[in-house]
């Protein structure tokens, strides 16, 4: 596309922070052959709203009507008030077009099947999308390889190809897209899973999750002591994992082979991992470096909208949209803090506005599924048959900023389930609009819709929360529904640049209070918070609060409230102070499962040496 194939813009330009053009301008508007730019953030939205607006073409529309939709899905972008996923906005219109970001692929055992697999993840990655894998097929070290007579290196191993593939695939790259990696708890090499990201310097573009039964969680609850059983996906064989094992070379043949379905009474001896020893190397993981992230894979297929296609294996790398094997997921999110007036002096939502936000942007998630190229062939069919859309939220800690309600707090959490009832219910109402305009998924037939819900929708799934970290920039908004980390920070972006952001809505009430200075400023870019500073008033400091000046149970609430209303799931960092212990994190763990999150991720402050965002 060159600058004359763009089509000017039909409505107001957007109001754009500099950090917002710096972003857009290093990683999402179209450039010439020797890298100038050459289309402005107006532009830009008005490209990707007209290819958006040329699905309706297929349902129908005339070019009259097309040019409408092309307007108000414009001003959707250009107001701020919504908006897609990066790839969408990067690539919509460009030679692939491919608008999604998250796809998750199979990894079969063998090796044609794990090499074909990582050509299709050099096609998606090479896209800007993020890719999500289960390892639970692939044979345990050690075991058997009948063709050759020799034996496997292990899921480890080819874990490892992929992501030097992904960093060699990523030079270079506009957007540097994420995979997840994710192992279930009774794998016979959990143990090496478990531990492989302990190095900080391996598998870095990979976020891990370890994946939890009901029945394994409920026996660490219960019953920790009782003995924890693997089993070799190839044979079905049972195995205990003795604790004298080098986990760094332990193969299948150094475990405890089970011949009957019970445990007999001579392994029961403590020369054997229990479930509690399991879970205890889990927290500790996680204490140290944040990973791996836990998900909690029943909770997760018993909302599976299509159980007859088979169960759903992994996740997207941020763990917020749970898919299908070759299946892909546009996401998109509300600015919430578009939806605030002023109400007689008083800070209201305007539910109504939000309401036709919410319909405008299921149907623009809608048409991409239309117009957008995918790299993958089994992609296309899956996509098309069941048509998920990942519709959520960011800016929410600023939208209670200027709420006056604090984020750890019953009224915030409240609020919270509130805002996301809405939106699904809104979401899902506007979804069996639009089937009954071009009719349900393909699939839907077979689907919970039909079967258990008896309600008519174009999208077998329609919202769930995602971290939204560069479009929120975009948006000038905080990130998805986390707390800010600070109300004055610096963010580093792709090679490197750093941008100091400064939370605006702070900065009005400050300076209309009249306590705001540029000391203050720079006294919070170094610690962080506003907590200890007298000189701000305490109903003030009380609603400005900061990601790590929330108790983490709070931080669990509010993602437990948002998942209540989520039809897929919500990403989600549960902040623990430096100084927090191992037990603290055992707790949240727990706590989240007893609350119904489908999964959870935990971040200790300073566990790692470089973190996206920092003070000075």
């Amino acid at each position: 596309m060159t600058d004359s194939d763009i089509p000017p813009p039909p409505g107001q330009p957007p109001v754009l922070t500099q950090n917002a053009f710096t972003v857009l301008q290093r990683r999402y508007l179209l450039r010439d052959s020797k890298g100038k730019c050459i289309e402005t953030p107006a532009q830009m939205f008005s490209r990707v709203a007209s290819v958006i607006a040329g699905a309706e073409k297929k349902y129908g529309a005339q070019r009259d009507q097309i040019k409408g939709w092309h307007r108000r899905f414009y001003d959707l972008l250009a107001s701020l008030k919504f908006l897609p996923n990066s790839p969408a906005l990067m690539n919509a219109g460009r030679p692939n077009n491919m608008l999604s970001a998250c796809f998750v692929l199979p990894i079969e055992d063998s090796i044609e099947a794990i090499f074909e697999a990582i050509k299709q993840t050099a096609l998606i990655q090479k896209a800007g999308g993020g890719t999500g894998f289960s390892l639970d097929k692939l044979r345990p070290t050690g075991d058997r390889i009948a063709s050759s007579g020799g034996t496997t290196s292990g899921p480890i191993s080819f874990w490892r190809v992929f992501s030097e593939a992904t960093d060699a695939i990523q030079q270079g790259a506009f957007r540097r897209g994420a995979n997840m990696g994710t192992m279930t708890v009774e794998h016979p090499d959990i143990l090496k899973f478990l531990r492989a990201k302990q190095n900080l310097k391996a598998f870095t573009n990979f976020n891990i999750s370890v994946k939890i039964t009901d029945g394994w969680m409920k026996r660490v609850l219960k019953s920790p002591g009782s003995l924890h059983i693997v089993k070799n996906p190839r044979t079905q064989n049972r195995f205990l994992l003795p604790r004298s094992l080098d986990i760094a070379s332990y193969t299948i043949n150094d475990l405890h082979k089970l011949t009957g379905k019970k445990v007999p009474p001579s392994a029961k001896a403590r020369q054997f991992y229990s479930v509690g020893d399991i879970w205890k190397i889990i927290v500790n993981c996680a204490h140290k470096t944040g990973e791996p992230g836990v998900i909690f894979i029943d909770r997760i297929n018993r909302d599976n909208p299509t159980p007859s296609l088979g169960p759903i294996e992994t996740t997207n790398p941020c763990g917020e949209q749970p898919l299908l094997p070759f299946e892909a997921c546009t996401l998109g999110s509300i600015n919430l803090t578009k939806f605030v007036r002023s109400n007689d002096g008083k800070a209201v939502m305007d539910w109504q506005a939000l309401d036709a936000t919410v319909k405008l942007a299921v149907r623009f998630l809608d048409n991409i599924i239309d117009v957008s190229n995918y790299p993958v062939r089994d992609s296309v069919r899956l996509v098309h048959a069941n048509r998920k859309i990942g519709l959520g939220v960011m800016g929410f800690a600023d939208c209670l900023f200027l709420m006056g309600i604090p984020y750890d707090s019953k009224p915030g959490v409240d609020f919270a389930s509130t805002v996301m009832n809405f939106i699904n219910e809104k979401a899902r109402r506007a979804s069996t609009a639009l089937a009954n305009q071009r009719g349900p998924f393909p699939n839907w037939n077979e689907s919970i819709w039909r079967t258990k819900r008896n309600k008519k929708v174009r999208n077998a799934a329609l919202t769930c929360v995602a971290p939204t970290g560069t479009i929120s920039i975009i948006a000038d908004c905080s990130c998805g529904i986390e707390p800010t980390f600070s109300l004055v920070f610096v963010r580093r972006i792709l090679a490197g640049t750093k941008l100091r952001q400064k939370n605006h809505i702070f900065e009005q009430v400050a300076k209309k209070a009249g306590f705001y200075t540029k000391k203050l400023e720079n006294q919070i870019l170094k610690t962080g918070s506003i907590q200890k500073i007298n000189q701000i008033p305490p109903k003030i400091r009380k609603v400005f609060k900061c990601a790590y000046d929330i108790k983490p149970e709070w931080h669990v609430k509010m993602q437990a409230a948002f998942q209540q209303h989520c039809d897929a799931a919500v990403s989600k960092t549960i902040n623990f102070p430096e100084n927090a212990t191992p037990a603290a994190v055992d707790k949240t763990y727990k706590l989240a499962y007893k609350l119904g999150c489908k999964g959870i991720t935990i971040y200790r402050r300073h566990s790692r040496t470089q973190e996206p965002m920092s003070l000075d």
